[in-house]
């Protein structure tokens, strides 16, 4: 998890999701990174917490970014969303990524953050 956050999302070296996770896990991870870093540029994630058991983790991230890119078909705005809570589980096979049980994203809060959604919590 530490890797993915450092070196793919960070320092954007998306060659590492070879050596992280299985064919069909990195090249969903490319699909969901290429919109998004189009979207916002500059975003960035910290590893808040992981939980290991078995042949699965679960990871909690931040997420933060610029919104110059169109996203979720949505014009740019030019602000900044900062410490959206992101909850991703994986399946883990021979120490790689070997699939996603499921995502958990606060998109309401960085649709606020970004202006984009108006009212209360």
């Amino acid at each position: 998890m530490q890797r993915l956050v450092d070196e793919v999302v960070n320092a954007r070296d998306e060659a590492v999701l070879d050596e992280i996770a299985t064919g069909e896990v990195a090249a969903l991870a490319r699909r969901w990174i290429a919109p998004f870093r189009s979207a916002f540029p500059d975003f960035t994630m910290e590893l808040v917490d992981t939980t290991a058991e078995g042949d699965r983790v679960v990871a909690h991230f931040r997420c933060s970014g610029t919104h110059t890119g169109r996203w979720l078909g949505l014009e740019p705005t030019g602000r900044r969303f900062t410490d959206v809570d992101e909850v991703y589980a994986f399946t883990v096979e021979d120490g790689r990524l070997a699939g996603v049980l499921y995502a958990i994203e606060d998109n309401l809060a960085r649709l606020r953050q970004l202006g984009l959604l108006q009212g209360t919590d």
